[in-house]
């Protein structure tokens, strides 16, 4: 099934799971230590109420700091072209606002509408995020990733982007096999992709740095 086709039918650990994967690979551009979402994970194990779920964001937005954090307008989040971008932003300053944005859009009471939404919103972000730092320019490559997001094709998408895809569509149909059996291995493969992004980031920096 493709990613549309499976994010349209999870339910909302599924749904949170994916959002939040996806922004746990991104972890890396947002300055936090890699156990800042641990305790939204540990939630959807437990089945905690939406209170809980609300309580655990707000914990892990006030420490990258609020004032980091960029609040989506309408349907912005995502985008990375023109002044939604910051302008003249570079790849990488791009790639770090969208990850900010996935931060900020996620929903404070984890309703199914809600949730499906952001998981949305997240599922392009990253895709747009690994592109971006893949070496994509801004708009380059949003109707190849709109089409694999479609179609559930890898063909000819870059290795980096490619891979992220994977890890998507992993992370939904194991929730949607096992349910909250099935988040032990989806947090292990977000800790991979994270690992996969760090250090795209840290050969970026010491590229940057010459």
């Amino acid at each position: 099934m493709s990613l549309v086709g499976l994010i349209a039918q999870a339910d909302e650990r599924g749904l949170a799971a994916s959002g939040l994967a996806c922004l746990d690979r991104c972890l890396p551009l947002l300055g936090g230590d890699d156990e800042l979402l641990r305790p939204l994970w540990a939630g959807l194990v437990d089945g905690e109420d939406g209170a809980a779920w609300g309580e655990r964001l707000e914990q892990a937005r006030g420490k990258l700091g609020d004032a980091d954090l960029e609040e989506p307008v309408g349907d912005e989040t995502g985008d990375v072209s023109g002044d939604a971008a910051g302008g003249n932003a570079t790849a990488g300053d791009a790639a770090v606002r969208l990850a900010r944005r996935m931060l900020a859009a996620a929903p404070p009471v984890p309703s199914a509408a809600g949730l499906r939404v952001w998981a949305d919103a997240c599922s392009v972000a990253s895709l747009r995020i690994h592109a971006l730092l893949g070496g994509a320019a801004p708009d380059e490559s949003d109707a190849a990733l709109s089409g694999a997001r479609q179609e559930g094709r890898t063909e000819g998408m870059p290795p980096l982007v490619a891979a992220e895809l994977r890890r998507q569509v992993v992370v939904l149909e194991l929730l949607a096999e096992h349910g909250a059996g099935g988040l032990r291995r989806a947090l292990e493969v977000s800790t991979e992709g994270r690992r996969v992004l760090r250090a795209v980031v840290s050969r970026r920096a010491r590229v940057k740095r010459g």
